[in-house]
Order: C-alpha cells, then sequence, then structure tokens
C-alpha cells in the first residue's frame, strides 16, 4: 500500500519552506521531520498538553491536531521564529532570567500561547495569563515563576521599565523563622 504524498509551500516564521510529506502528517510531524525546527514538541499527541503549540494566523494552535497539507497559505510560527536577530524576545529573557523553565519541554509552547495573549493584551491580569495558558501543562515548575516572567515581559513590552517581579521570583520565599537578608 503506497502512502499519498503531497508537496506544498508553508509559510514557517516569515519565510517560505516547500516542503514534501505524506497528506496524513500533522504538523507537528512536518515542523519536526520535514523542517527540523524541533523546539516544537512531542506531547500526548491528543490535543491535551499543550506542549505542540505553535500560532498559526496569530492564534495558538495544536500542531499535533493540525493537518499540515492544510495550513498552505496561512503564516506559522513557532518558538524558533520568537527571537528578532540575535535579541531574545522579551518573553524569552524575562522566562530566562526568573528561571521560569524547569525541565523546559513545555516552554515553547507556554511561550507562544503567552505572545498570543499579549499581542492581543498588553496589560492581561494574573487571571486572563491563567486562562490564556489553560492548554499548556507543566510538570516541573507549578507554574508561579511562568506567570511571573509573563507579567514582567507584559511590563517591557508596554515600555514599563518601573515593574520589578517580587524579589520571591528571583530569590524564593525566605526560610520561616529566618530573617531574609538583603540581596
Amino acid at each position: 500500500m503506497s502512502q499519498q504524498s503531497t508537496t506544498r509551500t508553508l509559510r514557517v516564521n516569515g519565510e517560505p519552506q516547500q516542503v514534501a510529506f505524506a497528506v496524513h502528517h500533522s504538523l507537528l510531524e512536518v515542523l519536526r521531520e520535514e523542517l527540523g525546527l524541533t523546539g516544537t514538541k512531542h506531547g500526548c499527541e491528543l490535543g491535551e498538553c499543550g506542549t505542540c503549540t505553535v500560532l498559526i494566523d496569530g492564534k495558538p494552535v495544536l500542531s499535533c491536531l493540525e493537518l499540515a497539507a492544510e495550513c498552505e497559505g496561512r503564516s506559522i510560527e513557532t518558538v524558533e521564529g520568537m527571537m528578532q536577530g540575535n535579541q531574545l524576545h522579551p518573553l524569552q529573557s524575562c522566562f530566562a532570567d526568573l528561571g521560569a523553565a524547569q525541565c523546559g519541554y513545555c516552554t515553547p509552547g507556554i511561550l507562544l500561547a503567552a505572545q498570543a495573549l499579549l499581542a492581543e493584551n498588553d496589560s492581561p491580569t494574573r487571571d486572563q495569563i491563567v486562562e490564556a495558558l489553560s492548554g499548556n501543562l507543566c510538570r516541573c515548575t507549578g507554574y508561579h515563576k511562568i506567570l511571573e516572567a509573563i507579567e514582567w515581559a507584559a511590563a517591557r513590552l508596554r515600555g514599563d521599565d518601573q515593574y520589578q517581579p517580587p524579589n520571591s521570583a528571583i530569590y524564593g520565599d525566605p526560610v520561616p523563622g529566618k530573617q531574609a537578608k538583603d540581596v
């Protein structure tokens, strides 16, 4: 039995990419296996974890559930497309500065979901951030530093240089019964 294949031009991270793939392949498979963009992660492949989140036309989409053949003519952005030249996107630098990623497996999907949120709302509330990330699971961090990093990036993106994340986001909570040292 032969597999039917197709050749399509996909616009990925602002660049047209002509790629051949089996018609039944998901966008996740094509991004990773055909285009070598491994920042998009295989997770559950059932649309439940958010690890494979990419942006299509600026909206978060689970690439494991999207057929690549249906993406021609649409703008696809992966985590590799967030940087501008050698400059990290503010979300990426805030995540790095606060240690918001531990194992990092979920981070690309979370970054892209957050980027879509901040493109629509430059001053989201904590509840709005939580809602925007509701389809992205992280098994390592407990989410606190992720939420703080997104709040900090939102402030940077809107030009608020006065905002600083809480000291506990950087240094952790003080040990009970001990005096916190000035850092």
